[in-house]
């Protein structure tokens, strides 16, 4: 039997703050529903580099 696609599909999200201060970049993997959410994923997680939530958007 042939596995189906799922609706599930794993992202990567990147902070978009640390860039402009001249930090890395903290990167986070995630699952979103490709169905329900079809733009890019945004959220607010935390940066260690920056000691901070910032928002994290969805790289492809």
């Amino acid at each position: 039997m042939a596995k189906k696609k799922g609706a599930r599909v794993l992202v990567i999200l990147e902070c978009t703050e640390a860039k402009k201060e001249g930090k890395p970049a903290s990167r986070y993997v995630t699952t979103k529903n490709r169905q329900n959410t079809p733009g890019r994923l945004e959220l607010r997680k935390y940066n260690p580099f920056l000691r901070r939530h910032t928002i994290h958007r969805e790289i492809r």
